[in-house]
């Protein structure tokens, strides 16, 4: 193959898989713009050896290759990558479809230094069309993550204003653990809000905050 073909195909693929990256970017996203570039092109690059680069060993008689092996490790290594992107916290997990945004991007990567042009860009165009239908529906039910850290004696009222706050609360958990500092027991409330204004998570923020029992609350 003309090593300028190979040059187009390294420059659709990082384009390609920069509008994945750009949309993961405008949702303010740990993997952006530059990662999914780099990923695409890097996995058309590794595509492209695999395919075309031991083209000079088919001359020697006992040696037989197999174009996928190396191209079929691209998978595999990706997903390393993608696990860096996962953040749990407070039993929540964050950064699921940025990893599986990598996995694709690093997929379209290897179809297009592959040559198969029509559905590496057909996956990206779906790909994004999908993302951005789904952001837009996954607004309808939003959520925010919460954590109060309060003496034991304030659950009940912290609670209580949870309850009342009108809008729909699931996954309220209390942990109680010893702190060594001030030598008593406290707990930490964490809960998940659904269908919350910013107006409203200012107005629950500052009724528990007028507990004298919280020392520290946070919703985000």
């Amino acid at each position: 193959m003309d090593q300028w073909e190979m040059m187009f195909k390294l420059i659709l693929s990082g384009v390609l898989g920069a509008l994945i990256g750009f949309e993961r970017r405008s949702r303010f996203k740990q993997a952006g713009l530059r990662t999914h570039f780099v990923v695409a092109v890097g996995s058309a690059l590794i595509m492209l050896v695999s395919k075309y680069g031991f083209q000079d060993f088919l001359e020697i008689p006992s040696v037989s290759i197999d174009p996928s092996r190396i191209a079929a490790q691209v998978v595999s290594g990706v997903g390393f990558l993608g696990a860096g992107t996962i953040i749990v916290e407070h039993q929540f997990v964050r950064g699921l479809t940025t990893a599986a945004g990598l996995w694709a991007t690093a997929g379209i990567g290897i179809a297009i230094g592959a040559g198969m042009y029509i559905p590496g860009i057909g996956a990206t165009i779906f790909i994004v069309i999908g993302l951005e239908i789904f952001n837009r529906v996954q607004k309808n039910s939003a959520h925010c993550l919460g954590k109060v850290v309060l003496s034991l004696d304030g659950i009940d009222p912290v609670l209580d204003i949870l309850k009342n706050s009108k809008v729909r609360i699931s996954n309220i958990q209390v942990n109680r653990h010893y702190n060594k500092n001030n030598k008593d027991s406290e707990a930490k409330i964490m809960f998940r809000m659904y269908s919350v204004n910013q107006s409203q998570r200012k107005d629950i923020m500052v009724n528990i905050l007028r507990i004298p029992y919280v020392k520290n609350v946070n919703i985000e």
